[in-house]
């Protein structure tokens, strides 16, 4: 109802190998490419009372403080053959979403860079597709130390691109650097405090990392709020929409990985939280209403739609002539969930417009 998909064109080539595969899924949970309305977002605007914090911001991506930050050393030569079964599958999908989710900003961003006029609109997505991509080949390096790396070009030409209104983009881009942030810092302290669970070095590049994804965050910030409309009326319902929608994902998904958090010392259901209620508490600066973490009746809800989803990864495990049946049921259980989430009555506190909140946690 809320988008539409196009196929990019094939070229005959080498098939791909299981993670590209992977990465090339469109499925409820996976990290998707997406297109816009371009010719709309040269109609995007930094008002005079937001220029300072804009230009503060546009300099910091001109200095590029992470030029010489991705680099590898001597740690990722380790052999990590004896790495548990179970974890070593986890982690590589904890890195084939991530390299997708990054790869796929690369892209958008890319495109907007070439197809817009907008010079303040220019400028911002040339450097934000220029530290996603160097994200998302710092993190297949990784994935072709185990010999699983995903085919990008590939992945360019074959991933369904699904359409979002521009006022969408912002919305959701917003919130996946803002969480990208706040889960990389998350594991990153974690790590401080137990640097014995930390199994790959790549955790060590999270702080300077998650600091890219701030940044993005925050001019973001900057744009919704010099375009005061998209932040007002019906609007407000749709900001709920994402962040749910963004929340619960996460929720999911991270449930899904118990072995991969257990192998770094920490619970998927204590992380989440940690990791939502900050994401919560910083888009404060930008949406006027947000989620009331505080109301046990959210976590609550969200811990039924991830017993759905294992029951229903279960059924479609065992199989059988009545699994889609039951499949289907718990999928309109869980939208029968979504729907109680979004009517919890929202915080609608926001925080002070001209506030630029340190990345500390």
């Amino acid at each position: 109802m809320y988008e539409t998909t196009t196929q990019a064109p094939l070229r005959a080539r080498v098939a791909p190998n299981e993670s590209t595969k992977l990465a090339q899924q469109d499925a409820m949970l996976t990290p998707r490419f997406y297109t816009t309305d371009f010719e709309q977002l040269n109609a995007l605007k930094v008002t005079p009372e937001n220029r300072p914090m804009w230009d503060a911001i546009l300099k910091e991506f001109r200095d590029d403080p992470n030029k010489t930050h991705f680099k590898r050393n001597a740690e990722f030569d380790a052999n990590f053959d004896d790495m548990d079964p179970a974890l070593r599958e986890q982690f590589m999908d904890f890195l084939v979403s991530s390299v997708t989710a990054e790869f796929s900003g690369c892209i958008l961003y890319a495109e907007v860079k070439k197809r817009v006029k907008n010079p303040d609109v220019r400028e911002l997505f040339g450097f934000m597709s220029r530290d996603e991509g160097r994200h998302a080949g710092f993190i297949n390096h990784t994935l072709n130390d185990f010999n699983v790396a995903v085919d990008l070009s590939f992945l360019t030409k074959a991933k369904k691109y699904t359409f979002f209104q521009p006022k969408f983009i912002y919305y959701a881009t917003y919130l996946s650097e803002k969480i990208g942030y706040a889960r990389y810092i998350t594991i990153y302290r974690n790590f401080e405090k137990q640097p014995e669970k930390r199994f790959h070095p790549i955790f060590k590049w999270f702080e300077n990392w998650c600091l890219d994804e701030f940044r993005h965050g925050e001019a973001f910030a900057v744009l919704m709020r010099s375009n005061p409309e998209l932040l007002e009326g019906r609007n407000k319902l749709w900001i709920r929409f994402f962040l749910l929608a963004v929340f619960c994902t996460m929720y999911v998904r991270d449930h899904a990985r118990r072995p991969f958090f257990a192998a770094m010392g920490m619970e998927p259901d204590k992380f989440d939280r940690e990791v939502i209620t900050l994401t919560n508490l910083i888009s404060r600066q930008v949406f006027p209403e947000t989620i009331d973490t505080d109301n046990p009746r959210v976590w609550e809800l969200m811990d039924e739609m991830w017993r759905n989803t294992q029951r229903m990864n279960e059924i479609e495990k065992a199989g059988g002539l009545l699994s889609s049946v039951r499949i289907a049921a718990l999928k309109g259980a869980n939208a029968l969930v979504f729907l109680k989430l979004f009517m919890i009555t929202p915080h609608r506190q926001a925080l002070p417009a001209d506030v630029r909140l340190e990345p500390v946690w």
